[in-house]
């Protein structure tokens, strides 16, 4: 059994979530789904949640007999001792836009006359999220492994922090991936940790920031299942993908690849395909995409 709240997310979603569940209460969803279509699901809704809330309970086999998920800010998934918990943030995490009436948008103009002469603009906030961005040998989740993990934030001071690592694994690195990427089976055996001490690693690293990334989706299908692979509880943060953004704001760009849009918007990328300098190439674009107020 599958239960989903909703509130004050985008119609469409609520129409597309009618083919699989049935809605008992406005904005309450209950189905009978396999694990793959549930995940496929919670994926379609993130994409498409605009800045709505979203709360799945599913079966699992723990203690209590349920886990769950959410995008609340104002709430954590936490693990007790192998028991899932709700926990209540005295502040709310990822920050929440208001001013979407015509009143608000009005005296936001006006504001904005005002400040011409110099005066910084609220739109120049710097950005509070780990960017994030993984490598693996295929495109897989389920039989394939992360190679590596980079993450960039910027710290209590102002300067950019940054965690890097190779994970060990048991797979042989395809030819094609060691081209696309420069990762050997030989850096992997020397520099490299395991997967669990990795992805606490970036548990530790993340804490409980926002993360964005570009096709996050990917990166999230692949440390959900290692999570699942450790037994350890996955990354309850929210997930901001900037794909959907972009796409939404830049209609006419000749495709939507992450190398394609960075030109678009000046950035450059030194490494493409190192974890790293791909984490820290979308924390530019993130910024740029939070100066236009996209999200």
């Amino acid at each position: 059994m599958i239960v989903v709240t909703l509130t004050k997310v985008p119609k469409s979603l609520k129409g597309d979530l009618t083919k699989w569940y049935q809605e008992i209460q406005t904005g309450v969803y209950v189905g009978n789904v396999s694990a793959r279509v549930r995940d496929a699901l919670w994926d379609r809704i993130m994409e498409n949640i605009g800045r709505g809330e979203a709360t799945m309970v599913y079966n699992a086999q723990n203690e209590l007999g349920y886990q769950f998920r959410t995008t609340r800010q104002d709430r954590q998934v936490v693990d007790f001792d192998g028991i899932p918990l709700m926990m209540h943030l005295k502040e709310a995490t990822g920050g929440v836009k208001h001013g979407f009436s015509d009143a608000a948008k009005f005296h936001r103009a006006k504001v904005m006359m005002r400040n011409a002469g110099g005066k910084s603009h609220p739109s120049t906030k710097k950005l509070t999220a780990v960017s994030l961005d993984i490598e693996t040998t295929g495109l897989d989740a389920v039989k394939d492994a992360i190679l590596s993990i980079g993450a960039v934030k910027r710290g209590p001071d102002g300067q950019m922090v940054q965690s890097y690592q190779l994970i060990k694994g048991a797979q042989e690195i395809p030819a094609g991936i060691t081209a696309l990427t420069g990762i050997t089976s030989e850096q992997l055996n020397e520099k490299g940790v395991s997967l669990t001490d990795g992805l606490r690693t970036l548990q530790a690293f993340v804490g409980d920031m926002p993360v964005v990334g570009y096709n996050l989706r990917f990166d999230e299908g692949f440390l959900r299942a290692a999570f699942k692979q450790v037994g350890q509880p996955s990354l309850s943060n929210r997930f901001i993908d900037l794909m959907p953004l972009v796409k939404k704001s830049n209609k006419f760009l000749d495709n939507y690849r992450l190398e394609t849009v960075l030109a678009d918007y000046g950035i450059e990328n030194t490494s493409p395909h190192h974890a790293l300098s791909d984490a820290q190439a979308t924390f530019s674009l993130a910024s740029k995409l939070k100066e236009k107020q996209l999200f």
